[in-house]
């Protein structure tokens, strides 16, 4: 019983830290309609940038820093779309490869750094909980504590003019246009606002487990899009709150399947066709049940033909 809860606590932790990258998603690919493949090194910027802050003795600056390198990476990816005329996935390419080299850059030409004795958000809160009953979930709290205001600022967010001006793009940047909306301005605060998650998303990670290497991303673009898909099927077509909750319980679920595999030790390399299993099943599962009726009606029609013909 002790195992299962720390393999659900475990889960939960992981969860809940990368579904800061599954609301970016949210953000730039079902509010703006932008596929955003920048994310795996966003998210190594993010992490490297956030721990290298740490290690010069602020743990809190350190986040506002990955949030910064987010924008920074957001920024660039929009403006060789919107201003370059560069393909969305080119885009996010061509980021990608290139925060590759920043990350190294930004450790000190070292493809890994250690945490373990600097000072980060998550000792300082296990040293104010130490002897509490709360003490062996100090990653969880701050997890949640983090998740839950990036819930809240993404909705207040989603419900400005700006924020509609945002999701008008993406479900119809003509009409936008016509509106006298520069959807390129649009589409550049979508991407920095989406980022800049990412990379707090990729802090948090590094400073939960106390290092990080340049293969830190290395796939989250595929996790978060399995989380947003499978929160997509569980939640349905609601509303912005709930899509957002939606996404949040979906990383969770995800990353629950991963703990689970690694428990009954799979070989690691088997992680990523599970990714790419999950993904598939979540993006297949809205069509089955779409298409259910249909292949009832079908079966239903069979019987009776076969029924017919006995007689």
């Amino acid at each position: 019983m002790q195992d299962l809860l720390s393999l659900g606590q475990t889960a939960l932790e992981l969860g809940l830290i990368s579904s800061l990258t599954v609301l970016a998603l949210f953000l730039s690919y079902s509010m703006l309609g932008v596929c955003d493949l920048s994310t795996d090194g966003c998210f190594t910027f993010g992490a490297a940038v956030g721990a290298v802050v740490a290690i010069a003795g602020h743990p809190y600056l350190s986040l506002l820093a990955a949030v910064g390198a987010g924008v920074l990476s957001g920024f660039v990816t929009a403006i060789l779309q919107t201003k370059m005329g560069i393909n969305s996935l080119l885009a996010g390419i061509i980021v990608n490869t290139g925060l590759y080299s920043v990350g190294i850059a930004v450790m000190g030409n070292s493809s890994q750094l250690n945490l373990n004795k600097v000072r980060t958000v998550f000792t300082d809160l296990k040293d104010l909980l130490s002897g509490t009953f709360l003490e062996k979930q100090y990653k969880l709290i701050v997890a949640l504590i983090a998740v839950a205001v990036a819930v809240v600022l993404l909705v207040l967010f989603l419900r400005t003019r700006l924020g509609s001006a945002i999701r008008a793009t993406g479900d119809n940047p003509v009409m936008v246009r016509s509106s006298s909306i520069n959807p390129a301005f649009t589409t550049i605060v979508g991407l920095c606002a989406a980022n800049a998650l990412t990379g707090l998303s990729g802090c948090l990670l590094a400073q939960s487990q106390k290092s990080v290497n340049i293969d830190i991303g290395s796939g989250m673009v595929t996790i978060a899009l399995a989380s947003l898909l499978i929160g997509n099927t569980l939640t349905g077509k609601r509303k912005i709150p709930m899509r957002a909750v939606g996404a949040v319980l979906g990383a969770f679920l995800f990353r629950l399947v991963y703990t689970i595999a690694l428990r009954f030790n799979m070989p690691a390399f088997l992680l990523k066709l599970v990714s790419a299993i999950i993904v598939v099943l979540a993006i297949s599962i809205p069509y089955l049940k779409s298409q259910f009726p249909y292949f009832k009606r079908r079966l239903e029609l069979k019987k009776r033909k076969d029924g017919e013909r006995n007689a």
